[in-house]
């Protein structure tokens, strides 16, 4: 059962590798200003972490409730669902360019948000950068590489099995959260109602303030949304067990990943047919960043 997760997230990410365009990744990223990146990083990084902690003073959450919530808040990037969703009138490649993004950055901000933190709190948190850099090495950028290298060497059988990989990755995905659910059944009924409430709360937040961005589309729009509500739930649990010393912390992470789904899944299904109809009156000059 412990596979499932790391493989599942190993397949979606050869399945993105497979069909990233990089020179479309690397225009994503030069059609960003300065004060773009900035307000994508705190949008990111700074404002979901900052959330909960206003959260927890009112909501009344326990330690491991609120430690788990935290974590989901300051872990972004994950690849599930992202894809498969982006895929009914979203930007794909932008989300696959998130992605990338949010990985590398990962090992820079964690380590700084997590220990910022710790300090309001009089404790000293360390995460030390190297070990995420290697589970990000490990579980998204080796199977992203492998992904694009079959692309550029084997791009018939690149195409015939993408769309294959994809659903495998999801399927396994759904599989491993509905075989965690059943099996926290129990511990999810001892849950405060807060906890739903909380992670709705912020999955909704995570949603709306990527709209303070002003992006080429509302297709772009969209993905970048959907894209930062889908926090990196496994690297959010063993973060909360190792440095944070809270392995009850599940509960809450699974709360997490089951309302963001569905919070999710809702806007995809809103959002496709109002970001085509936006995106059509938009003329070319309005749809640079700005």
């Amino acid at each position: 059962m412990q596979l499932l997760l790391p493989f599942a997230v190993a397949i979606l990410m050869i399945s993105i590798g497979m069909s990233l365009n990089v020179p479309e990744l690397v225009q994503n990223w030069r059609t960003f200003t300065r004060s773009s990146w900035a307000k994508l990083l705190f949008a990111t990084f700074i404002f979901p972490p900052a959330l909960i902690l206003l959260l927890v003073r009112i909501f009344p959450l326990n330690p491991s409730e609120q430690i788990g919530l935290f974590m989901v808040a300051v872990a972004p990037g994950a690849p599930l669902l992202t894809r498969n969703i982006a895929k009914k009138g979203f930007d794909r490649q932008l989300a696959a360019s998130y992605q990338v993004w949010g990985a590398l950055m990962t090992p820079i901000m964690i380590p700084l948000v997590v220990l910022a933190t710790g300090k309001l709190y009089d404790r000293d948190i360390w995460i030390p950068p190297r070990m995420l850099l290697a589970e990000i090495a490990s579980k998204q950028f080796l199977p992203l590489l492998l992904g694009m290298m079959l692309k550029r060497f084997a791009p018939a059988f690149s195409r015939k099995v993408d769309t294959g990989l994809n659903f495998l990755g999801n399927a396994i995905l759904t599989i491993f959260m509905v075989a965690i659910l059943f099996k926290m059944g129990p511990a999810l009924r001892e849950v405060t109602p807060w906890v739903f409430v909380v992670a709705a709360i912020l999955a909704f937040a995570c949603i709306a303030v990527v709209f303070w961005l002003r992006t080429k589309s509302r297709a772009a729009s969209f993905t970048l949304a959907l894209s930062n509500a889908n926090r990196h739930v496994g690297l959010a649990l063993l973060l909360s067990g190792r440095y944070l010393h809270h392995k009850d912390a599940l509960p809450a992470v699974a709360s997490y990943a089951l309302v963001s789904a569905i919070l999710m899944i809702v806007l995809a299904r809103l959002a496709r047919p109002f970001s085509a109809q936006a995106d059509s009156r938009l003329a070319p000059a309005e749809r640079s960043i700005n």
